[in-house]
């Protein structure tokens, strides 16, 4: 059956549910507190097991490359209230019973103030060139101060931010260097004049690129974001088999993404692949492939170049078959699933769709990453927007029903229960949030992500709240939102 925006609305209601503005408010607040005005740190992860596991966000230097999605999640609700007033399901404890509405301005106006103080140390973060993650860390949320705010210094960072990302930029290669140096067990590949690593990832930072060419007029940095998509999907992308056939369904090569190559910074030639959070060099780790899936949709609306879109519909449909494939102990039982036995799971990705699983691994069965299926669900909502301006409505249809299909999964299967909700505040004007279950915290609203499980790396973590999937699930909603979808 068609998703339709009654439908749509009806099944992703926790999307626009008080629970998410409580808990960004919370931790905006508690974080300041806790951590220094401006802050120096910035959540990355909360932990859902082991001695140290107490649903507090772990916290990381400002340098690091997530520190951009936590401001980008206050800012994206800023939008949602700016934008969207009427999908704020806000509301605290009343006389009695009786739940009180908060009204809208008083929060737009605490967000606005908590989103600049979260992004204000990132002017100094947008002067790098170490480093290829520059639409990560500044775009989140100084693209948005911009835009609702009309921030000019906002504006000069994502300017600058874009000018530095293009330092990176080798001509001979076609392509931005990502890393400087890739460091693992028995790995250590940190030549500058012999080795040129390229990520799958560095799809999602050429947005930067292709923004700041439209403000300045310069089109070096589209240029050489173009080159650069290309030199991906020359040496990253392997073609597979598999797929949904039928009427409307997608024709065209089908592609798995590499994670890491290593490329002769004189020739292009490559040199070798590799994994750095994958399962193997020749697996298919998911959030790679998300990350691909987004970047070369975003790549094809900037440029209109049909390759990109293919691109973007080919490695979609590989992500939607391997789900579609996977090994029957991703589903889990419905509490009150019937006597059909209706499951979940289905629809949450696997860590990597290659990797050796162990069925009981977690609460959720295998282990898996919530947050490449998050992120698939964001391109594959820009991929049915494209193919609908092309006229492919099958098409179009099929992703966005896909794309709804996962963040609902994702909700079902992966959703904290330790909720939180806003309490009244003598005044109106001042927001206090608690435990919807007094003395049950759990900081990030999504649970079941894997940053990093590759055997030979030194920093190992899995099964956790993250940043970057709480901020591509709030993204997914005002997505839906600008859509008129909800």
């Amino acid at each position: 059956m068609a998703a339709t925006p009654k439908s749509t609305s009806r099944r992703l209601t926790e999307l626009y549910s008080d629970n998410i503005v409580a808990k960004v408010v919370r931790t905006a607040t508690a974080s300041l507190e806790d951590n220094n005005d401006p802050p120096t740190k910035y959540p990355e992860y909360v932990l859902q097991s082991g001695p140290s596991a107490n649903g507090r966000w772990e916290l990381r230097d400002k340098d690091f490359w997530t520190c951009g999605f936590f401001p980008g999640q206050i800012y994206a609700l800023l939008e949602r209230a700016v934008r969207w007033p009427g999908s704020l399901n806000l509301s605290s404890p009343g006389d009695g019973d009786a739940q009180k509405q908060i009204p809208i301005a008083p929060l737009i106006m605490h967000l606005e103030s908590l989103g600049k103080k979260w992004s204000e140390p990132l002017h100094e973060t947008a002067t790098r060139t170490d480093t290829h993650d520059m639409s990560f860390m500044i775009q989140p949320s100084m693209r948005r101060r911009w835009e609702l705010l009309h921030d000019t210094s906002a504006l000069d960072s994502v300017l600058t931010a874009a000018r530095g990302l293009h330092t990176r930029f080798n001509a001979a290669v076609g392509a931005i260097r990502s890393w400087d140096r890739l460091v693992q067990h028995g790995v250590d590949i940190s030549s500058l004049e012999d080795d040129f690593l390229v990520i799958v990832d560095s799809m999602c930072n050429l947005d930067l690129l292709y923004y700041a060419a439209a403000h300045t007029g310069d089109g070096s940095l589209a240029d050489a974001a173009t080159a650069h998509a290309r030199t991906v999907k020359k040496t990253l992308f392997r073609t597979e088999t598999g797929g949904c056939w039928g009427p409307g369904a997608y024709t065209g090569e089908l592609y798995s993404t590499c994670h890491v190559v290593n490329l002769d910074p004189r020739t292009g030639e490559v040199k070798e692949r590799r994994t750095a959070q994958g399962y193997a060099a020749d697996s298919t780790w998911t959030r790679g492939q998300a990350w691909g899936i987004l970047g070369f949709a975003q790549t094809f609306v900037w440029t209109r170049d049909q390759e990109f879109l293919d691109a973007a519909c080919g490695l979609a449909e590989y992500f939607l078959y391997r789900l579609d494939t996977a090994p029957l102990c991703v589903y889990r039982p419905v509490a009150d699933g019937g006597e059909d036995g209706r499951t979940k799971g289905k629809w949450v990705p696997l860590w990597d769709f290659d990797a050796p699983f162990d069925p009981e691994a977690t609460e959720a069965g295998p282990l898996r990453d919530a947050s490449a299926g998050v992120i698939a669900a964001n391109g594959l909502l820009v991929l049915s927007q494209a193919l609908a301006g092309q006229g492919r409505h099958n098409l179009a249809q099929r992703y966005y029903e896909a794309a709804v299909d996962i963040v609902d999964d994702t909700l079902d299967l992966c959703l904290s229960r330790d909720k939180a909700t806003f309490s009244a505040v003598e005044g109106g004007d001042q927001f206090k949030v608690r435990d919807v279950k007094e003395g049950k915290t759990f900081e990030a609203i999504v649970k079941h992500a894997t940053a990093n499980r590759n055997k030979s790396d030194r920093h190992q973590y899995w099964d956790h709240g993250l940043v970057y999937l709480d901020y591509y699930l709030i993204e997914f909603g005002n997505r839906l939102l600008q859509m008129g979808f909800v």
